[in-house]
């Protein structure tokens, strides 16, 4: 791995596509150009629970952020690199699709955290729906 190099890494439950800016024993620096997986809403401690102390609203990381990732999650990445705000639409909306089909007291939970981050995203990005 090098300085340069587009990879796909896995941060909190999220998937991403970026470039690495840094590289070190343990991890890299990847500077997020897309999402592929929205990040899972709740306690990452307590997967799939609803009655835990602060039921996280978690949003993706930004167009452009950098992340520490662990060395372990980081996979090369060959093909196009989709449009970051394309890209946040359609993990959000397999997300939420994923969330419907369940029918459990975690899902609902859910789709209201991430009904709040939607909205989120309509401020920053001037992302719509429809």
């Amino acid at each position: 791995m090098q300085v340069g190099d587009i990879v796909t890494a896995f941060y909190k439950t999220g998937k991403y596509i970026g470039e690495v800016t840094g590289i070190y024993p343990d991890r890299c620096t990847v500077k997020i150009a897309a999402v592929l997986r929205h990040p899972a809403q709740g306690d990452l401690h307590n997967p799939k629970e609803v009655e835990v102390p602060f039921f996280h609203e978690r949003k993706a990381l930004a167009y452009r952020e950098q992340a520490n990732i662990p060395l372990t999650t980081i996979q090369p990445y060959e093909g196009d690199i989709p449009d970051y705000n394309a890209s946040l639409k359609e993990s959000v909306l397999k997300l939420r699709n994923r969330l419907e089909k369940e029918e459990t007291a975690f899902s609902r939970k859910s789709l209201e955290a991430l009904n709040a981050v939607q909205r989120e995203y309509e401020l920053m990005y001037n992302l719509s729906w429809d």
